[in-house]
């Protein structure tokens, strides 16, 4: 593209992280491109509009946008208030995406198809970092479209892609074949989709606060409706993980959540069936038979409706031109994996980072937001927001800004500092001198499996 104009950054996704990106490109000189496959800004968001947040406002809101909106009078909400999904994005999303600046410079119904190097395939090499990025998108009722830009940060989340309800991390057979019947993530239970679920067998996968919202939700609706009837369908075999650390929790309202859904469980108000690994999914008799086997004698229940909440994944499908590194398990960039890996951590506790971190191969190329965590599910809205102020500035060249720290949240897990001594690829706040209340003193169990971090019970 020619030096005489701005550098164009294309950010995919007009989410929180996707919309602060757009706010501190424009603060930075660049000429952002922000394609939305939603008909509006905050699309993911609001499928979830009836969820209270774990965090209140003053987590919530990136510097850079809230300046934008400052410019056009806007108010900023309490910031010790919890906000909903809908309350994110009608006080702070739809008036950042559509009062502000921002708006121009926003294509909404754009779904992205595929991202290359202009006039090089995957395998070129040669003058591949000159040439800019090609973007293929649809638009709308327009049909498809294309753009090019110097820069990528891909932010489009996870939420379109959820993961099945199969226990091998494939659809259960049968799964797609009664879909009718299956809704994945936190349906809204008491409102929207209430028709679906009172007076009806509901059977919730997932051990996850998902999965704990969803089924409180549902109790509740059992008050109003006596005969919902609540099945907790779990694969691990132990209900008391998943109740979190009450009020040891940094996260206030994410430790009352475990504690309400403890007193249900214990108090027999849902039906749990531990251990249970979904592999088919059939109908009998109108209702769905949800199994463990193929088999006459398998393990099995018998509900009206499932809820899927096992989790999401990124989708990749339109980066195959892309040259990319993601840790093979989590599919997040490699540096990160240790640092949020499920099966070492039950909770997010993670070092600031930014540019240096999320960076691909593919020059000018960057994951930031939900993505950039792959398929852990600990990712924190702030810590999306320090990751596109870090990456902007990378991209301008400017260095400083890129791998200074300008996050310091110990109170919600996130670390300020990496811990000296350790490797600046992991570790996380904690250790014999600097410990902070959101992360464990003692890790000693993870060292001696040779493992890095401290896991937080």
């Amino acid at each position: 593209m020619s030096t005489t104009e701005k550098k164009a950054v294309a950010i995919v996704g007009a989410g929180p992280t996707g919309l602060a990106a757009a706010a501190h490109a424009l603060e930075r000189g660049l000429e952002p491109i922000l394609l939305e496959a939603g008909e509006s800004v905050g699309h993911a968001v609001r499928q979830w509009s009836h969820v209270r947040m774990f965090s209140p406002w003053r987590y919530s809101i990136d510097k850079a946008s809230e300046r934008l909106l400052r410019e056009t009078g806007w108010n900023a909400p309490d910031p010790d208030h919890y906000p909903t999904g809908g309350e994110l994005v009608g006080q702070y999303l739809e008036p950042l995406g559509t009062r502000t600046r921002l708006a121009k410079h926003i294509r909404v119904k754009s779904r992205v198809t595929a991202i290359s190097r202009l006039g090089y395939d995957k395998l070129k090499t040669a003058g591949r970092e000159d040439a800019p990025f090609e973007i293929r998108y649809l638009n709308g009722g327009s049909g498809p479209s294309t753009l090019q830009a110097d820069s990528i940060i891909d932010a489009s989340g996870t939420w379109s892609t959820p993961n099945p309800a199969g226990v091998s991390g494939l659809p259960a057979i049968g799964e797609a074949d009664h879909a009718q019947h299956i809704a994945y993530g936190m349906p809204d239970v008491l409102g929207a989709s209430r028709h679906r679920y009172a007076d009806k067998t509901v059977a919730v996968l997932g051990a996850g606060h998902s999965a704990i919202g969803t089924i409180l939700d549902l109790v509740r609706l059992k008050s109003e409706a006596p005969a919902t009837q609540v099945l907790w369908l779990l694969r691990g075999d132990n209900p008391e993980k998943s109740f979190g650390g009450g009020a040891n929790d940094k996260l206030a309202a994410r430790g009352e959540l475990g504690e309400a859904f403890a007193a249900i469980v214990r108090g027999g108000k849902v039906r749990v069936e531990a251990g249970f690994r979904l592999a088919e999914v059939a109908l009998s008799q109108d209702r769905l038979r949800l199994a463990t086997g193929s088999a006459c004698c398998a393990r099995h229940v018998l509900v009206d409706q499932l809820v899927v909440a096992t989790g999401f994944r990124p989708d990749m499908s339109f980066l195959r031109e892309v040259r990319i590194d993601l840790d093979p398990a989590l599919e997040c960039p490699p540096v990160l994996a240790p640092l949020i890996d499920p099966n070492l951590h039950s909770c997010g506790t993670v070092r600031p980072h930014g540019a240096r971190e999320l960076a691909q191969p593919e020059k000018g190329f960057y994951f930031a937001g939900m993505k950039s965590y792959g398929r852990a599910p600990t990712f924190l809205m702030m810590t999306g927001y320090e990751q596109v102020r870090s990456i902007v500035a990378d991209i301008v060249g400017d260095r400083e800004a890129a791998e200074r720290v300008e996050l310091d949240l110990p109170e919600t897990g996130v670390c300020s500092r990496p811990i000296e001594g350790l490797d600046n690829a992991s570790g996380c706040c904690g250790g014999p001198t600097e410990v902070t209340d959101a992360c464990c003193a003692d890790d000693a169990a993870a060292k001696a499996q040779g493992k890095t971090g401290c896991g937080c019970s």
